[in-house]
């Protein structure tokens, strides 16, 4: 006999039912069934007999003890009676304690899920009363067949019983007994429904073998994946029927039938949009990597949906095909995508800290707003506040800037700053065209190129070195390359990353010579995960500038090394050649390594690390009186990257160099 199965697609388990013949035809004239009816009795027409005609029952005896006078008052007791013993009372009044024994399901690898959802194991081994554990173990016994079925074993059988330990007071077993009996597979798999093209993307997308088991969580998967391969291939309006699966008891096979509506084949048309709008649909089209008349993909709109959510404008975005009917390319038919906007904020308030020895606290403070000249138009105010450093910058910037991700940006900067070595006064004006990544949207290829305009007025403490004070008109034209593919922007675990700087310049001193000069740097950085909480991390760098003698640039625009983002276990800008003061001079050339250690443990982590580095005065970089810092670290990982502290000392430690050096900061050191 076969038997259609019904699936129970919300809990994502199967039942199955079977389907009862109905009864043959059995009505009978009236004629016949007034015959067969019994005759009634004519007595039952009679009269009444008299009531006294009726034999009164003998009256009962009465009690004597009610007929004996009442006792004295003064014979009642009037002691107030004793509490019942504490340990009697809790023993009349303690938990039944039970012990479960599942017993058919180990054996076809179904123990551990029926465990996790048990209700006799979820009540710990304890129960008010009996009929507390029964009631329990029959609900287990439910879902035990359920969970069998689930898995194919359609002619499981599951019975429960609860029996007392003996001679152990409140103690019972309760166990779970199952069969499961023969495993159904899959027979003949059917996909019916309009034609697709190419053909048969819904059975192949099933992804369902006949002679495989008849699982229900793979069959449920298989339909979930053709609802979402069919509209990444053309079909954004598919539906599915109620599927049928037919089982024959005598073979354990179950045949499989799936009723697919593709819907139109599509092609993308318009953009419309609604809602609390930041930008209209024409910017949202330069978001979109597809155009007009491509086949319709979903995995397109969901990455435009990303790249609105990237902007940082709204609060939630919801993108979704409408029909139109309009004939399309190669047979199709367009449809546009209908943008509901609910705009968020468009103005933030952020700030950040920290601290490196040798360079003190450095405080950020900044106010944007994100959306003053739509679309993206950003206008940003930014303020710094520190030991050795204090600025502010007023920046216009524009994301997305007619094509995707690439953004403009011309800024006007106002900096003081004094280092050993040097004190700078500083204006620039700063225009520059990128492509670069950010924590929400990590990308493998990034760039920028763009100018610089800077004047600076610097100074050196050494009176030996008057020659470098002075005011420099600088001019530059800086570009940048990057290649990343680590697997995060703040705290990479595998992968590499290697950039590459180069900047043209040429430099005006007041009364003094014209230089041309070019500076190039090259960073490389690679992530091993050794094991699932152990990344091993190592970083080198390159610079050099060539075209001038180091004397003729300015101190700000040469190379240094030293410092929580160069060589920890050194203050700012420490390593290289001094002078008579024993202030770091800079150089034309710098190299420097390191390597780490990350272990996580939760949200914490330690590091271990070891850093070299040198400032050459030549412009070619070397190996030769390399500097090294060793040190340990501490990591507060949160969900915008990890907080980052670092504790360093140099080895071999000269006059003047600091015995311990701290770090505080956000991410890694690279």
């Amino acid at each position: 006999m076969l038997r259609r199965l019904g699936f129970a697609v919300a809990v994502g388990l199967w039942g199955a039912c079977v389907a009862a013949q109905p009864p043959a035809d059995t009505i009978v004239p009236d004629s016949e069934f007034d015959a067969a009816l019994p005759k009634i009795d004519a007595d039952l027409n009679a009269p009444l007999a008299p009531l006294q005609t009726f034999e009164q029952p003998p009256a009962p005896a009465p009690d004597p003890v009610l007929t004996e006078p009442l006792p004295p008052l003064g014979g009642f007791d009037v002691t107030t009676p004793t509490a019942p013993d504490k340990a009697e009372e809790q023993t009349a009044t303690a938990n039944v304690r039970y012990q479960v024994v599942v017993e058919g399901l180990r054996e076809v690898g179904l123990e551990g899920r029926f465990r996790g959802l048990s209700a006799l194991d979820k009540g710990d081994g304890e129960a008010a009363n009996g009929a507390a554990i029964t009631a329990r173990a029959r609900e287990d016994e439910r879902l035990a067949a359920t969970i069998l079925q689930s898995e194919g074993y359609y002619d499981a059988t599951v019975s429960s019983r609860v029996e007392p330990v003996p001679n152990a007071r409140n103690r019972v077993v309760a166990t779970i007994s199952a069969v499961a009996g023969p495993r159904y597979k899959l027979g003949a798999i059917r996909v019916t429904g309009p034609a697709t093209l190419p053909p048969d993307l819904a059975r192949e997308a099933l992804k369902l073998k006949s002679g495989d088991a008849l699982v229900a969580a793979d069959v449920e998967a298989g339909e979930a994946n053709v609802l979402l391969r069919l509209p990444q291939q053309g079909y954004p309006f598919v539906t599915l029927g109620k599927r049928d699966v037919l089982l024959d008891p005598a073979t354990q096979i179950g045949d499989y039938t799936l009723p697919v509506t593709p819907g139109p084949r599509s092609s993308f048309g318009g953009f419309t949009t609604e809602g609390k709008q930041a930008f209209g649909a024409r910017h949202i089209e330069v978001l979109s990597r597809f155009k007009r008349g491509e086949l319709y993909d979903s995995r397109r709109i969901d990455d435009l949906r990303e790249a609105m959510v990237a902007t940082g404008l709204f609060s939630s975005v919801a993108i979704e095909p409408i029909r139109t009917g309009q004939p399309g390319p190669d047979g199709t038919e367009a449809v546009d995508l209908r943008v509901v906007q609910e705009a968020g904020p468009p103005r933030t308030l952020a700030a950040s800290a920290g601290y490196q020895t040798g360079q003190g606290f450095t405080l950020k403070g900044s106010w944007t707003h994100r959306n003053l000249f739509p679309p993206e138009g950003a206008l940003i105010v930014t303020g710094i506040a520190g030991t050795q450093q204090q600025g502010a910058s007023v920046t216009f910037r524009r994301n997305n800037a007619g094509k995707r991700d690439k953004t403009v940006s011309l800024s006007l900067n106002a900096l003081h700053e004094n280092y050993d070595a040097y004190e700078a006064y500083t204006a620039s004006l700063i225009g520059r065209i990128s492509r670069e990544s950010t924590p929400i949207w990590q990308k493998i290829w990034t760039w920028n190129y763009g100018f610089e305009l800077i004047t600076t007025d610097e100074t050196r403490r050494d009176p030996t070195r008057r020659r470098d004070d002075g005011t420099y008109f600088i001019a530059a034209l800086p570009a940048q390359i990057g290649y990343d593919r680590s697997n995060s922007l703040l705290d990479p675990t595998k992968g590499f990353r290697l950039t590459a700087r180069v900047s043209p310049e040429v430099s005006q001193r007041a009364h003094g010579d014209f230089d041309k000069y070019v500076r190039a740097l090259i960073d490389g950085s690679i992530y091993y995960p050794a094991t699932d909480s152990l990344t091993l991390a190592g970083r080198v760098r390159v610079g050099s500038i060539v075209g001038a003698p180091r004397d003729s640039i300015a101190p700000s625009r040469r190379l240094y090394a030293g410092g929580g983002g160069s060589v920890r276990g050194f203050g700012y800008q420490e390593l290289g050649p001094r002078d008579a003061n024993n202030d770091p001079l800079g150089g034309r050339s710098v190299t420097e390594f390191a390597a780490e250690a990350r272990y996580r443990f939760g949200d914490y982590g330690v590091v271990g690390f070891v850093d070299a580095g040198q400032v050459y005065q030549s412009s070619t970089p070397k190996l030769s009186n390399m500097r090294y810092g060793i040190g340990v670290g501490g990591r507060m990982y949160t969900n915008f990257g990890p907080l980052r502290v670092d504790v360093a000392t140099p080895i071999d430690r000269r006059k003047g160099e600091a015995k311990i050096t701290v770090y505080v900061s956000i991410g890694q050191a690279f």
